[in-house]
């Protein structure tokens, strides 16, 4: 009897009951915080980037936001073949694996040419010049390889054919071939699966390995720079083979989806 009282008196005081509240109050917080800091961060919850090549920004629009997406226009090059306003390249890739909510920053083409300067490659890596002739509006062209000791170092950079000068004035979407150094010890890479990808997103694959497209061989429908836009590659050469930097991997593109190989 005396020992119910104890208890009893012991739940009773306010002291405990204050404690007991005080830990359910942190306890509830901490799961609160959680479950916050998830939804914030959207934890694991990721999003295949898709291609919005040859979309209006409109339609682009509307197809990130399926994918819980957002699309920005930051730029805009001129090329002659490709219709006025539609997305020409974008950032990040399609293909890519980011975080819902991401915006996904779209190249467009516009409906007058445009000039940039050019900038000066001479002694950047491969990858610096890539990211700096995307940020000034250009494209990548031809890899051409020549012995030196430092591999993928730029020792030129050309225009149809010639040395170009940096601050020279260029119509924006240009490409720029670089001349680059090889070394023995560094001269080999692999050839990428762009099997099903689409026409850009091929041919950047392909120069992530630091290879050249040779031969682009399209389907007698293809009858179109928009209609090469929308193709994939159905047919490659060499895939996973080790090739020499610099070499041609010829593609073959179609608008069938019949013709690409069965999974």
């Amino acid at each position: 009897m005396a020992a119910e009282k104890k208890s009893k008196g012991l739940a009773d005081n306010w002291i405990v009951r204050n404690l007991v509240a005080a830990a359910a109050l942190i306890l509830a917080l901490m799961i609160g915080a959680s479950i916050l800091l998830n939804v914030i961060t959207r934890h694991n919850r990721t999003v295949t980037v898709p291609d919005f090549t040859n979309m209006s920004v409109e339609e682009a629009r509307n197809a990130a936001s399926e994918g819980h997406l957002h699309v920005k226009v930051i730029d805009s090059v001129f090329v002659r073949k490709l219709a006025a306003g539609v997305v020409y390249r974008q950032s990040p890739k399609a293909g890519a694996e980011v975080k819902r909510g991401r915006s996904i920053f779209l190249t467009i083409n516009s409906i007058v040419p445009r000039k940039t300067t050019m900038p000066n490659l001479v002694g950047y890596s491969f990858l610096e010049a890539r990211a700096e002739l995307s940020n000034r509006g250009l494209n990548l062209g031809k890899l051409t390889y020549v012995s030196d000791i430092a591999t993928n170092s730029v020792l030129e950079q050309k225009y149809r054919g010639r040395s170009i000068r940096p601050g020279e004035k260029i119509v924006s979407g240009s490409d720029i071939d670089l001349v680059l150094g090889l070394s023995r010890e560094d001269s080999k890479t692999k050839v990428p699966n762009v099997i099903g990808m689409k026409y850009i997103r091929a041919i950047d694959a392909i120069h992530d390995r630091y290879l050249n497209t040779g031969r682009m061989h399209f389907d007698p429908e293809i009858n179109s720079y928009r209609d090469s836009l929308n193709a994939f590659v159905y047919k490659q050469d060499a895939a996973g083979t080790s090739k020499t930097l610099g070499s041609q991997v010829n593609l073959y593109f179609t608008l069938d989806e019949g013709k690409l190989p069965q999974k």
